[in-house]
């Protein structure tokens, strides 16, 4: 019964002075919307990431040669990787599912009159089921087609746009640094970013090698674990596997380098969850500093209300009922700020997707922790305020003027 009079008792004083409770709550409503929209904005950033490194695959090494360099200056990536070396892997590497050998380039793509420059991919058939590119429209070229050195290309949708514009692309002749290419494949977007294939044209490596680049090395070999392999026994055989192709002799460092897209999955995990609880951490300053507004009023209030602490007291109040008035003013004060911050906060994360390229992942724990915050910035700061007017002695109180 005593909670419920306090709390009643508490509300009525909260609605005598409207405007003071208010701006009282503002810095809470600012606080919690703050943290719950940058801890939003964390968790689409993190989010966007995470749904990258996935559709690359969190079993997938990419071999690449080593830095070439004299006297401790980089000069650039050595030209040891052949094809061998990738046959070889795929022959006796166990556990691998796929492997893939890659040439790379820029090159000038021509269709009609629209020309543009873009990233030219060669590889083989397993390519695209590697990375997990979906096709929006043909095939992919074939490993005869390789073979036979077909002058076929599978194009991403940035590119198409870029070089086709509204139109068709599929069968059409493109020109690639010249030489005529059919279109047999459009793929899906896969969004913009590291290694993104929007913008890219894929074509068969013994093309790119022998036509376009004129290499006899690789860029890269890609190499997906098959499922239930352990990734870092099958890093560990590529890699003995490499030294002992390459010659290297034992305590030498090695010519090439094995990235490990789920050792870069799991940092980029990390990185992004500290970006997330760094922007909540800036914008909980705010809910600080609407502590400190909330204990600014109950003081005023404690000094305006001195006679009625009084008179309280004389009628039978006890310190504790006082201290717990005071006390549950501050906590509402800070509870309907946080709630009404809460909505503020989860109506900001869902229009800033639609107004900036922000993405926003509300987060139900976060709204939680938001809330429980509030409520402990409201008996943190009011506390001393409430211990205040309860200690006040009812004789001084009552001649207060």
């Amino acid at each position: 019964m005593l909670f419920w009079t306090v709390l009643k008792v508490g509300v009525k004083s909260l609605l005598a002075s409207k405007l003071r409770s208010i701006l009282a709550m503002l810095g809470i409503i600012i606080g919690v919307g703050a943290v719950i929209a940058m801890l939003a904005i964390g968790s689409g950033a993190q989010k966007q990431v995470m749904d990258r490194f996935n559709a690359m695959g969190t079993n997938l090494l990419i071999v690449q040669p080593g830095q070439r360099g004299t006297h401790g200056v980089v000069s650039g990536l050595q030209q040891n990787l052949t094809l061998e070396d990738a046959e070889t892997i795929a022959r006796e590497v166990a556990g691998v599912a796929l492997i893939a050998p890659v040439v790379q380039g820029s090159a000038q793509i021509k269709y009609a009159n629209r020309n543009a420059r873009t990233t030219v991919v060669g590889t083989s058939a397993t390519y695209q089921r590697l990375r997990d590119i979906q096709l929006a429209a043909g095939r992919v070229f074939t490993e005869g087609e390789v073979e036979r050195m077909a002058r076929v290309a599978v194009i991403g949708p940035q590119a198409v746009k870029n070089i086709f514009g509204a139109s068709d692309a599929l069968g059409e002749t493109v020109k690639v640094n010249g030489i005529n290419f059919q279109v047999i494949g459009v793929t899906k977007p896969k969004g913009e970013g590291w290694m993104s294939p929007d913008d890219r044209v894929t074509v068969p490596y013994t093309v790119a090698m022998q036509l376009l680049f004129g290499v006899t090395n690789l860029r890269q070999i890609e190499v997906q674990a098959a499922d239930g392999a352990d990734l870092a026994a099958v890093q560990a055989d590529l890699t003995r596997l490499l030294r002992r192709l390459h010659r290297i002799a034992a305590g030498a460092d090695d010519d090439f380098s094995i990235t490990n897209m789920a050792d870069i999955r799991e940092s980029a995990s990390e990185v992004t969850k500290t970006f997330k609880y760094l922007l909540g951490g800036i914008a909980a300053i705010s809910l600080l500093v609407g502590g400190i507004g909330i204990m600014n009023i109950m003081l005023v209030t404690v000094t305006e209300r001195t006679r009625e602490i009084g008179i309280r007291k004389a009628i039978g109040a006890r310190d504790v009922h006082i201290l717990l008035q005071f006390l549950a003013e501050s906590v509402i004060m800070s509870g309907l700020g946080g709630a009404i911050g809460l909505g503020v906060g989860a109506g900001a994360a869902l229009l800033i997707p639609r107004f900036t390229p922000l993405k926003a992942v509300l987060d139900p724990a976060s709204a939680l922790m938001s809330m429980g915050v509030a409520a402990a910035v409201g008996i943190f700061f009011g506390f001393y305020p409430a211990w205040r007017a309860s200690r006040l002695d009812p004789i001084q109180a009552l001649r207060y003027e």
